[in-house]
């Protein structure tokens, strides 16, 4: 399995099915990559790596695809955002062997969990794209 590759000493959190504090924080980094928001993006690097995420798995959810650092579980949550957030010209966005796929590694609770996460991440998307904040600078000091 790739999450096997996690070198000893490496701190990967994780919950039942999958359903841990990392992969939401993961799938949260992606989606903020693909929006766009540098704010978003610079906040949940710094959040991972707080809760003691590995930098190198950090580094590669950009590439998670090919990537050997993260395991089925969260290659599945990852590969979810991605098609909740990237629009398919060819058809639906989340096709039934994506949800399947996402089932079989996440028990109905972990993927609630999931997909809740992910709709908190379409909640801050419109304050990232039309506020533009500014890394290391508080929102509140931004637009005032």
């Amino acid at each position: 399995m790739a999450g096997d590759l996690v070198q000893p000493g490496e701190r990967v959190l994780r919950g039942e099915g999958g359903a841990g504090q990392t992969t939401i924080g993961l799938v949260q980094l992606r989606a903020r990559q693909i929006v766009g928001s540098t704010y978003l993006t610079a906040l949940h690097t710094g959040l991972l790596r707080k809760a003691g995420e590995a930098d190198r798995r950090i580094d590669a959810v950009a590439t998670w695809h090919t990537a050997p650092y993260f395991t089925d579980a969260e290659r599945a949550a990852l590969a979810l955002v991605e098609a909740v957030l990237t629009a398919n010209p060819h058809g639906e966005r989340v096709p039934d062997p994506l949800y399947v796929e996402a089932a079989r590694h996440h028990d109905p609770k972990a993927l609630t969990t999931r997909t809740i996460a992910i709709g908190q991440v379409n909640f801050f998307v419109p304050l990232a794209l039309i506020g533009k904040p500014v890394p290391g600078v508080a929102p509140a000091d931004q637009w005032t």
